[in-house]
């Protein structure tokens, strides 16, 4: 009883490390700053706690594995291993770059030839008489933006 207890456990907090700081820091949606913090601890700890939890699983289950009777309880064992490996293996992926990666080369216009609309947002930024502004409808799937303006790297995101 112990050892499936330990066994749900790891599992759950494995699929935890993965699931929790997507579920706080999905966009447009407001995060409290005790929620967004542990969603960033989360996000620390997961890659030991998470390979922790994979090793202990499978320990459990290869120690299981022959005092469990019939293919039901075995089938139990395996989905619990899976979703321990599982969330091991799904913490190392950062979603928000699969989904929001960087406009690698942004094309510019002048002022007077830019079709932007009078409501428009856009970040701007000006730099050693250089200026750019980034409209943020363009910038809705990317989110971030390297360019270098007057001489300087600069990052705009929002």
């Amino acid at each position: 009883m112990l050892a499936r207890c330990l066994l749900a456990v790891c599992s759950l907090a494995s699929l935890v490390c993965f699931a929790f700081p997507i579920y706080v820091i999905r966009p447009f949606r407001h995060q409290g700053p005790q929620e967004l913090a542990g969603a960033l601890f989360v996000m620390q700890i997961r890659p030991l706690l998470s390979v922790i939890c994979a090793l202990v699983a499978f320990a459990v289950v290869f120690a299981m594995w022959r005092s469990v009777r019939g293919w039901l309880g075995k089938l139990g064992l395996a989905a619990a291993l899976f979703l321990a490996l599982a969330g091991a293996l799904l913490s190392r992926v950062n979603v928000y770059e699969r989904m929001f990666h960087p406009l690698g080369t942004p094309q510019f216009q002048a002022a007077q030839e830019a079709h932007i609309d009078k409501d428009d947002t856009v970040i701007s930024v000006a730099l050693n008489r250089e200026a750019r502004a980034y409209p943020v409808r363009e910038m809705a799937y990317h989110h971030v933006v390297n360019d270098t303006v007057g001489r300087q790297p600069v990052v705009a995101t929002y």
